[in-house]
Protein backbone atom coordinates (compact mmCIF):
# COMPACT_ATOMS: atom_id res chain seq x y z
CA UNK A 1 0.00 0.00 0.00
CA UNK A 2 1.06 3.81 -0.28
CA UNK A 3 0.73 5.22 2.60
CA UNK A 4 3.15 7.85 4.22
CA UNK A 5 2.90 9.04 7.75
CA UNK A 6 3.94 12.78 8.12
CA UNK A 7 4.77 13.27 11.98
CA UNK A 8 5.52 16.04 13.72
CA UNK A 9 7.01 17.20 17.08
CA UNK A 10 4.94 20.30 17.71
CA UNK A 11 1.05 21.42 16.11
CA UNK A 12 2.88 24.70 15.39
CA UNK A 13 5.13 22.67 13.38
CA UNK A 14 2.29 22.18 10.97
CA UNK A 15 2.89 25.29 8.13
CA UNK A 16 6.59 24.03 7.87
CA UNK A 17 5.01 19.82 7.24
CA UNK A 18 2.50 21.18 4.85
CA UNK A 19 4.00 20.84 1.44
CA UNK A 20 4.83 17.03 2.20
CA UNK A 21 1.31 16.94 2.52
CA UNK A 22 0.82 18.61 -0.64
CA UNK A 23 3.21 16.91 -2.27
CA UNK A 24 2.28 13.64 -1.33
CA UNK A 25 -1.41 14.61 -2.60
CA UNK A 26 -0.34 15.66 -5.82
CA UNK A 27 1.03 12.20 -6.78
CA UNK A 28 -2.27 10.62 -5.41
CA UNK A 29 -0.31 9.10 -2.39
CA UNK A 30 -2.09 8.55 0.64
CA UNK A 31 -0.96 10.14 3.65
CA UNK A 32 -1.99 10.44 7.82
CA UNK A 33 -0.23 13.79 9.50
CA UNK A 34 0.13 13.04 13.29
CA UNK A 35 1.81 15.17 15.99
CA UNK A 36 3.85 13.27 18.12
CA UNK A 37 6.81 14.17 20.37
CA UNK A 38 9.69 12.44 21.00
CA UNK A 39 9.89 14.37 24.60
CA UNK A 40 6.76 15.25 25.45
CA UNK A 41 4.54 12.58 24.32
CA UNK A 42 7.14 9.65 24.11
CA UNK A 43 4.99 6.76 24.97
CA UNK A 44 2.51 7.38 22.52
CA UNK A 45 5.20 7.71 19.77
CA UNK A 46 6.73 4.75 20.40
CA UNK A 47 3.39 2.94 20.13
CA UNK A 48 3.40 4.73 16.50
CA UNK A 49 6.15 4.25 15.28
CA UNK A 50 5.92 0.11 16.45
CA UNK A 51 2.32 -0.13 14.91
CA UNK A 52 2.59 2.08 11.79
CA UNK A 53 3.33 -0.96 9.22
CA UNK A 54 0.36 -2.99 11.25
CA UNK A 55 -1.24 0.30 10.16
CA UNK A 56 -0.28 0.05 6.45
CA UNK A 57 2.50 2.89 6.17
CA UNK A 58 5.16 2.30 3.87
CA UNK A 59 7.34 5.40 4.89
CA UNK A 60 7.29 7.64 7.91
CA UNK A 61 8.28 11.08 7.10
CA UNK A 62 8.82 13.07 10.40
CA UNK A 63 9.86 16.62 11.19
CA UNK A 64 10.63 17.95 14.19
CA UNK A 65 13.22 21.28 15.28
CA UNK A 66 15.60 21.61 18.49
CA UNK A 67 16.54 18.70 19.65
CA UNK A 68 14.77 17.06 16.82
CA UNK A 69 14.89 13.50 17.94
CA UNK A 70 11.41 12.35 16.18
CA UNK A 71 12.83 10.88 13.63
CA UNK A 72 15.31 8.98 15.26
CA UNK A 73 12.59 7.32 17.63
CA UNK A 74 10.86 6.55 14.43
CA UNK A 75 13.50 4.59 13.01
CA UNK A 76 14.64 3.21 16.46
CA UNK A 77 11.09 1.60 16.73
CA UNK A 78 10.40 0.83 13.36
CA UNK A 79 11.74 -1.57 10.23
CA UNK A 80 9.91 1.40 8.05
CA UNK A 81 12.15 3.51 5.84
CA UNK A 82 12.18 6.93 8.20
CA UNK A 83 12.86 10.59 6.83
CA UNK A 84 13.93 13.40 8.87
CA UNK A 85 13.22 16.83 8.26
CA UNK A 86 15.14 19.29 10.23
CA UNK A 87 12.77 22.17 11.11
CA UNK A 88 14.22 25.70 12.01
CA UNK A 89 12.55 26.34 15.12
CA UNK A 90 15.64 27.62 16.36
CA UNK A 91 19.69 28.35 15.21
CA UNK A 92 18.09 28.20 12.19
CA UNK A 93 17.63 24.80 11.92
CA UNK A 94 21.01 23.53 12.47
CA UNK A 95 20.50 21.95 15.34
CA UNK A 96 17.92 20.10 14.22
CA UNK A 97 19.98 19.12 11.54
CA UNK A 98 22.75 18.14 13.08
CA UNK A 99 20.12 16.02 15.16
CA UNK A 100 18.84 14.36 12.30
CA UNK A 101 21.41 13.78 10.67
CA UNK A 102 23.66 12.14 13.02
CA UNK A 103 22.06 8.62 13.96
CA UNK A 104 24.11 5.89 15.11
CA UNK A 105 25.21 3.04 12.57
CA UNK A 106 22.61 0.52 12.49
CA UNK A 107 19.31 3.18 12.37
CA UNK A 108 19.57 5.44 9.81
CA UNK A 109 17.18 8.13 9.27
CA UNK A 110 17.32 10.03 5.57
CA UNK A 111 17.61 13.20 5.63
CA UNK A 112 16.66 16.42 4.05
CA UNK A 113 17.31 19.87 3.92
CA UNK A 114 16.46 22.29 6.85
CA UNK A 115 12.33 23.10 6.46
CA UNK A 116 12.78 20.88 3.34
CA UNK A 117 9.04 18.68 3.84
CA UNK A 118 8.44 18.71 -0.36
CA UNK A 119 11.87 16.73 -0.75
CA UNK A 120 10.76 14.30 2.22
CA UNK A 121 7.51 13.87 0.00
CA UNK A 122 9.57 13.30 -2.95
CA UNK A 123 12.22 10.80 -1.49
CA UNK A 124 9.10 8.43 0.44
CA UNK A 125 7.09 8.83 -3.71
CA UNK A 126 10.55 7.84 -4.53
CA UNK A 127 11.08 4.91 -2.35
CA UNK A 128 7.17 3.69 -3.00
CA UNK A 129 7.17 4.32 -7.01
CA UNK A 130 10.39 1.12 -6.77
CA UNK A 131 7.04 -0.43 -6.09
CA UNK A 132 4.62 0.88 -8.04
CA UNK A 133 4.90 1.42 -11.78
CA UNK A 134 2.13 4.01 -12.04
CA UNK A 135 3.98 6.21 -9.63
CA UNK A 136 7.53 5.63 -10.56
CA UNK A 137 5.69 6.99 -14.08
CA UNK A 138 4.22 10.14 -12.27
CA UNK A 139 7.20 10.75 -10.70
CA UNK A 140 9.16 10.28 -14.52
CA UNK A 141 6.51 13.14 -15.68
CA UNK A 142 6.88 15.74 -13.19
CA UNK A 143 10.98 15.26 -13.35
CA UNK A 144 10.98 16.33 -16.99
CA UNK A 145 8.42 19.04 -16.07
CA UNK A 146 10.96 19.97 -13.70
CA UNK A 147 13.72 20.02 -16.66
CA UNK A 148 11.65 22.21 -18.81
CA UNK A 149 10.62 24.31 -16.27
CA UNK A 150 14.42 25.25 -15.35
CA UNK A 151 15.53 25.02 -19.57
CA UNK A 152 12.67 27.67 -19.75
Amino acid sequence: MNKVAIVMGSAKDQPKMQSAGETLARFGVEYDVRVLSAHKTPDAAFEFAATAAGQGFSVIIAGAGKAAHLAGVMAAKSLLPVIGVPLSASLQGLDALLATVQMPTGIPVATVAVDGSANAALLAIAILALQDEGLSQRLAEYRAELADQTLG
